[in-house]
């Protein structure tokens, strides 16, 4: 008899399932209110303490459960939506009651308190690490009351992992979000630490993104609604002039009431855009498939995000050409409404055969003479010396013709190298030509700097010419002075005439709150007018010609997206964000002065051949290199 295979005890079994399911609180959050959705509840209500540390509360007015359902509902492959295998490719609900219970009794403590509809008391269940510590008659409202405390008490390793309380909101907000769209006909709250985050009433579907992402989108938002046979897809995309940094979009898809990432479908609306937005940009999209329940499998990944279609190629070739058609419609040339109703203005055709109308008189005067240097009776011209407005223009083209007089394939060669970058043997060829000591390149920048395509600035050394990226060294430079005033815990901020409104979404207040500190060391000052909305009164005094609103939301969608915990990391991100944001880009034109202050910058820094997230700003050409090529 062999004593090397046994069983599992449930227990064991159970907390192996949850490592699957209930990777984090937002997990936990997930699937609660899943079930309250099939459950039938038309109003629920999260609250989180912790992050989802300390609890997660959800509050539904479904069906509820009498107690012998209550008490099955934790037990292992519990449900009350499959009764026969066939049922299993027909599933067009979130779940089903018990899916995920079993897991999350597991490893935390719970609670339920449930009355069935019409029921005259409730029962209130108890659960510790999947042992049942008590089951009771209780007074509760008709629905159900799920609290699940102290996550992962008993599992220590996995309680370690969790990240900071903002990154583990962030990701409960997510999963919040995702529920809240899908459903826009139900009523949702969060509340956060007894702070309302999210009060969202019954409303149609555009009305809901609205609530959720900010009034912003309100006119950047065109309807699409496509029905055929095999699939039905509506919702909304973003118009082309709203396109977004690709890591701030919001990009949803849905199906069948469920959030699903689809990569696939990705790259058909990807594609419906393309060559339409501009580089490093990317849509708003807001999608809703409705299709038969029998040509899905949801079941392909434990989270079922991931969704596999029977039918992939023809619904990519649906949705392509719909958003293609929405596109090509809000793009088109727009025609001249010509408003003739009451209160318009008359203005009358003209009619050569009116008499009120005559054609209008030219009248020359016979003593202008041209060649006068004075003024004739009759008319003449400024008795100035015209020829003098010209002399500094003649200057000034004869230095633009020497600096075009360089050889553009040497030019090219220059690109080349600064797009492929080697910068370490280009840092190493400054420090020989420097002795080591950036100062000496500064003090001896006798000879000027030249620009090139508006994009590199080009000053010659001892041994060569060195050929600088000017966006990338100004990151550089606007890099250390901002990570300077963080860590010295000083800023300086230039005053806005006006203040620049801007709403927040949740997800956004949240990485404010954790990084409010930080952002008033880099120059902002940011004051709460109420609900999501706040003034922007300063921004960094380094900071020109960029929009402080689209500035913030940059930074913002940059937290959310590298959910980055520790504080050194956070503040060397926001520095960053901030720094790409704010420097001169490539394209923009240069004066000999603000070059040579550029390079002057840059090499007083102790770092300056990468920028801080690792690309090449410069590159050296050899007189050697320069001598080969020549011969």
């Amino acid at each position: 008899m062999s004593d090397i295979i046994h069983l599992l005890p449930d227990h064991i079994a159970n907390q192996i399932a949850a490592g699957e399911v209930i990777q984090r609180p937002a997990s936990v959050v997930k699937e609660m209110m899943e079930n309250s959705i099939d459950a039938g509840a038309k109003n629920i209500t999260v609250n989180i303490k912790d992050a989802g540390r300390t609890l997660i509360q959800i509050i539904d007015d479904g069906k509820g459960m009498s107690e012998t359902d209550a008490r099955m509902a934790f037990e292992r492959h519990a449900t009350s939506k499959i009764s026969s295998v066939d049922d299993l490719f027909a599933l067009s609900t979130m779940g089903f009651r018990g899916e995920a219970l079993a897991s999350i009794a597991a490893v935390a403590q719970v609670e339920l308190r449930t009355r069935v509809k019409g029921g005259e008391t409730g029962v209130c269940i108890s659960i510790s690490g999947s042992n049942l510590d008590y089951v009771e008659a209780a007074a509760c409202n008709e629905g159900s009351i799920f609290s699940v405390k102290n996550l992962f008490f008993n599992v220590p390793a996995r309680r370690k992992f969790l990240k900071t309380n903002e990154t583990e909101f962030r990701h409960i907000l997510t999963e919040f979000e995702r529920v809240a769209l899908a459903y826009p006909h139900l009523s949702f709250k969060l509340r956060h630490n007894d702070s309302d985050i999210f009060n969202l009433s019954e409303c149609i579907l555009k009305q809901r993104i609205i609530d959720i992402f900010g009034k912003g989108l309100n006119q950047k938002l065109l309807s699409l609604d496509v029905q055929t046979s095999l699939v039905s897809i509506r919702g909304y995309i973003g118009s082309l002039d709203s396109a977004k940094k690709t890591s701030s979009a919001l990009q949803y898809f849905f199906v069948n009431g469920r959030y699903m990432r689809h990569p696939y479908f990705h790259r058909a609306v990807m594609q419906a855009y393309e060559k339409l937005l501009p580089a490093g940009t990317s849509p708003d999209y807001f999608l809703y498939f409705t299709i038969e329940p029998s040509t899905i499998d949801v079941n392909i990944h434990p989270t079922k995000t991931e969704i596999k279609f029977e039918n992939e190629k023809p619904v990519w070739q649906i949705l392509f050409s719909a958003v293609r058609e929405v596109i090509a419609k809000s793009n088109a040339i727009p025609t001249i409404d010509f408003d003739l109703g009451a209160g318009t203005i008359d203005i009358p055709a003209y009619n050569p055969l009116g008499g009120n109308v005559s054609k209008p008189q030219l009248h020359l005067s016979g003593n202008y003479n041209p060649f006068e240097k004075s003024v004739s009776r009759g008319g003449g011209h400024p008795s100035d010396d015209w020829k003098a407005l010209y002399e500094g223009f003649e200057k000034e083209a004869g230095s633009a013709d020497s600096v075009s007089a360089v050889s553009s394939e040497a030019d090219e060669e220059a690109e080349e190298r600064v797009g492929e970058g080697v910068p370490i043997p280009a840092v190493d060829a400054l420090s020989n030509d420097m002795g080591n000591d950036n100062s000496l390149f500064v003090s001896n920048l006798s000879t000027p700097c030249f620009q090139y395509k508006n994009r590199y600035i080009i000053t010659p050394l001892k041994s060569g010419l060195v050929v600088i990226d000017q966006h990338r060294a100004h990151v550089r430079i606007l890099y250390e002075r901002f990570i300077g005033n963080i860590i010295r815990q000083s800023s300086v901020s230039q005053k806005l005439i006006f203040p620049e409104m801007i709403d927040l979404t949740a997800a956004e207040k949240a990485v404010l709150t954790s990084v409010q500190d930080d952002i008033h060391y880099l120059g902002f000052e940011i004051d709460f007018m109420g609900g999501n909305s706040y003034a922007i009164n300063g921004v960094p005094a380094d900071v020109t010609g960029v929009n402080p609103a689209t500035l913030l939301k940059e930074i913002f969608a940059d937290a959310i997206e590298n959910g980055v915990s520790g504080k050194e990391k956070l503040t060397s991100r926001l520095a960053l964000t901030l720094a790409k944001t704010a420097a001169i880009r490539a394209g923009k034109q240069l004066s000999p002065e603000e070059m040579e202050q550029h390079v002057a910058s840059l090499f007083s820094l102790e770092t300056n051949g990468i920028t801080p997230d690792g690309l090449p700003i410069l590159t050296i050409i050899t007189d050697e290199e320069i001598e080969k090529r020549i011969k």
